[in-house]
């Protein structure tokens, strides 16, 4: 009797409820759509998380070597180290925002009782790379 409002509250997985595979990224229009997918499990929203993140940031620091390899072609005997090191750094730099972010996530999901969107955790590995994008510039008068 005492947890009578909490079934109705609560956002429980349905019975044949499996974790869906990783993007599992499905149009989200008419937004009554019957293709919805969540994610119900902390970890599974903790991984999709990460994944992203790891995606995305590898992703930038990938473009700005490439950037870095066109500008500094004429020295090609060491030019081919700057993408292994910027991939190397931005796996780091992922792994750090992705694993805290996607705690934060599941965490706040987990304690409302909340479902998760595919398409949270693929938007907060965009936001993590924008913060990153962000933070690269000095910003001289600002704070």
């Amino acid at each position: 009797m005492g947890d009578s409002f909490l079934r109705t509250v609560v956002d429980t997985p349905p019975l044949s409820y499996s974790t869906p595979p990783f993007p599992s990224l499905y149009w989200p229009f008419p937004v009554g759509g019957t293709q919805t997918l969540y994610l119900y499990h902390s970890h599974d929203i903790w991984r999709f998380t990460l994944l992203w993140t790891i995606i995305d940031v590898v992703g930038i620091h990938l473009i700005a070597a490439a950037f870095a390899m066109a500008i500094q072609w004429r020295n090609w005997k060491l030019i081919w180290i700057a993408p292994i090191v910027f991939a190397s750094i931005g796996a780091i730099e992922a792994l750090i925002a992705g694993n805290v972010v996607g705690g934060l996530l599941s965490g706040v999901y987990t304690a409302g009782y909340f479902r998760m969107s595919t398409w949270i955790p693929f938007s907060w590995g965009i936001i993590n790379s924008l913060v990153l994008i962000l933070s690269s510039f000095a910003i001289q008068g600002g704070m």
